[in-house]
This record gives C-alpha cells, sequence and structure tokens, in this order.
C-alpha cells in the first residue's frame, strides 16, 4: 500500500515507522518513491515497467542519498529505461554469484560445496535469466513443487534460495521485507528417523568385533558415534586436544562449541587407542576419513543385515536409548547439540515407539 506526495528532504525526514512496510510515492515523477521499513530503515527506489517487465531500482539510502539526488537518479535510470540501456544488475544469477561471494564465507567448506551443487542443479535452472525484484511467492511455489519428485534435494534448495532473497534485499535489488521464500511449507521427510532396537545393535556389535583386529580405527569411530551421539563430521575431525576430563570439548561443531559428557564405554574406548596423531581418527594417509568410513560402514551394515541404516541413524539411535532411559526432549536436545529446538522435536515421536516397545518387553519376560 502506498500514497502520493511531492517528495522533500523535510517529507522524507518526517516519514515515521510502522508495524509494516509502507511506501510513499512521488506525485511528479512516476514511479520514484522511498520505501520505510519498521525498522525504520528508509530507501529510495524506482519502480517501472518497460515491455511488460518489472523494473525495480533501488536508488540509495536516505542516511547516503538526499531527496534531489535520489531524483536525479531515478530520472536518469527511467531515461535509460526508455532507450534500454538500464544495467542488467538486477538479473538473479548475477545477484546469486555475489551472494556466494560475500555470504558464502559464512558457511563451512562443506556446506558450501554441498549449497553450490544444489544451487546450480535444483534452482538456476528456474531462475537463471529472470530479474531479481520480480520473483515473487508465486514463482517460489510453482518452482518448489516442480520439484516433488525429489522432495530432500527440495527442502535442502529452499533455505539457499531463501538467504539469496534476503541478502538481495540487503544489497539494494528488492524491496526490504520482500522474501518470497516465506511462508513455502517444505515437504518433510516423515520416517526418514531410523533407529536400531536392541536386538539389532547387538547384530552390529557383533560385526563390528569381528574386524577388530583388521580396521581397528574404523571400528572405534562407529562404536564412538553410537556411545555419544555426534555427528560423523566431529568424530572424524576430533583431537585429542578436545578430550580431557572424561569430556569433548568441540570447537567447532555444527551449531557452534559444545560439551559432549562420555559414558564410562566411551572413556574406555579412547583410552584404548594411540597417541600417535593430533587427531584421534583421521590423519592424511592413514585412518578412516569420510571415503574409507563411507565403505567400511556399508560392508559392516550388510554383515549385520542393516541395509537400509546410514551412519547418521547411529545418532537418531542414541537420541532413542537415552527417551527410552526417560531423558526429556530437551535434555535430548543438550545431548545432542542441537541450536533450534525444533529440531529436536522430531525425535519426540521415538518416545512414543520406546515406550510402546517397552511394554512389549514387559509383557514377554511375564509370559516367561
Amino acid at each position: 500500500m502506498h500514497h502520493l506526495t511531492h517528495l522533500t528532504q523535510r517529507r522524507v525526514d518526517a516519514l515515521k515507522p510502522r508495524k509494516t512496510v509502507y511506501e510513499v510515492r512521488d506525485a511528479e515523477l512516476k514511479g520514484f518513491g522511498v520505501r520505510v521499513g519498521p525498522s525504520g530503515k528508509k530507501s529510495y527506489f524506482l519502480h517501472s515497467q518497460r515491455n511488460g517487465r518489472r523494473i525495480w531500482k533501488i536508488l540509495g539510502g536516505v542516511e547516503t542519498v538526499s531527496a534531489d539526488e535520489a531524483r536525479s537518479r531515478a530520472t536518469a535510470a527511467l531515461s535509460a529505461i526508455r532507450h534500454g540501456t538500464l544495467a542488467g544488475e538486477t538479473a538473479f544469477e548475477v545477484v546469486a554469484e555475489e551472494v556466494f561471494r560475500r555470504y558464502g564465507r559464512r558457511w563451512k567448506t562443506g556446506t558450501l560445496a554441498v549449497n553450490r551443487i544444489n544451487y546450480r542443479s535444483k534452482i538456476l535452472p528456474w531462475f537463471k535469466g529472470k530479474c531479481i525484484a520480480e520473483i515473487a511467492k508465486e514463482n517460489v511455489r510453482q518452482w518448489f513443487a516442480s520439484l516433488h519428485d525429489t522432495p530432500a534435494a527440495a527442502d535442502r534448495s529452499i533455505p539457499i534460495l531463501s538467504v539469496i532473497m534476503r541478502q538481495a534485499e540487503l544489497y539494494g535489488y528488492r524491496p526490504e521485507d520482500s522474501n518470497p521464500c516465506k511462508g513455502i511449507k517444505r515437504y518433510g521427510r516423515a520416517g526418514r528417523e531410523r533407529f536400531l532396537s536392541v536386538e539389532e545393535i547387538g547384530r552390529l556389535a557383533a560385526a563390528l568385533a569381528r574386524h577388530d583386529d583388521t580396521k581397528p580405527r574404523h571400528v572405534a569411530a562407529i562404536r564412538l558415534l553410537l556411545l555419544t551421539g555426534c555427528r560423523k563430521s566431529e568424530i572424524l575431525t576430533l583431537k585429542w586436544t578436545d578430550y580431557r576430563d572424561g569430556k569433548l570439548f568441540l570447537t567447532d561443531g555444527k551449531a557452534g562449541p559444545r560439551t559432549v559428557w562420555l559414558s564410562a564405554s566411551a572413556r574406555e574406548l579412547l583410552a584404548g587407542l594411540h597417541h600417535k596423531e593430533k587427531q584421534v581418527f583421521f590423519s592424511r594417509g592413514a585412518s578412516p576419513d569420510q571415503k574409507s568410513l563411507g565403505r567400511f560402514w556399508r560392508k559392516i551394515r550388510d554383515e549385520a543385515a542393516l541395509s537400509d541404516v546410514r551412519l547418521h541413524d547411529l545418532r537418531h539411535t542414541y537420541a532413542s536409548m537415552a527417551l527410552a532411559q526417560g531423558e526429556t526432549v530437551l535434555t535430548i536436545g543438550r545431548l545432542l547439540g542441537h541450536r533450534d529446538p525444533a529440531t529436536t522435536l522430531k525425535y519426540a515421536h521415538l518416545a512414543d515407539a520406546s515406550i510402546r516397545q517397552a511394554v512389549e518387553v514387559v509383557g514377554a519376560i511375564l509370559e516367561g
């Protein structure tokens, strides 16, 4: 919603923030206006059309550009639009590359690489060539619906697109508070959390024991994953300096620094490993890395008849066992190092499964 007035410096300075974003358009120069956000931030813009295509150009913030200067820029931009010479800096892929260059350094190396792959394969083909200011919620809905055959990739891609759109606002390519990814419901992957029963853990333990002599480091890494509920990356990058006072002090976890309390079994396992290297499990040219641990896991799970179990499911198993022992979902979140409580809530259904399992066990005992 917007209204018209002659935009002077005095009138612009007098504009107060409201609960939602609002625009004030200039009564003389069509398409020229100022946008006021709830934070009080004010930006001059030009909103025009050419050959049925909407063009949105941010002319500068009120704190750095005067009303007269913004009007001059708007006039020049309108002339460029009429002559078809307005710079094409608002193409989606140009802005996306700027986001990866500037914002991408906040992501861990592995996350950045995966995000790039999803961007190129799932996002870029759909949005390439589109003006970033024109991309609306309906465009995002259509794109997301087109990925229904690959829901996991879709759910991984929507946060990437959201970051691109959010940063585009900050860089001045889109209006403030206009992220078209807001409110798009993800597919979700119900039932993805697989956890091992007591009997399955027994089969896994037996399979691991058979490789104690030939692959001791690989076996120990998998046992520690099950004993701590840590992420694979946290265990493979674990340094001996991270282990003291019977605890792991992880400085570079996915959700930031955290402390992992170790059981007697986990402490005993670490005590049995030699300390020749800085890292507990991985050193260049030796011990398990991501690929070799993956290969070893596939071999182990086949031997244990657990072909549908991923390494990450050992983390889910750890959570389910803690729930079965009566721990709360809040405690599980702390054990697993979740930053967002919502992430832990997906384990709540495991509590129901654990209770059902306990009921069956009691029944079997009573029947002899």
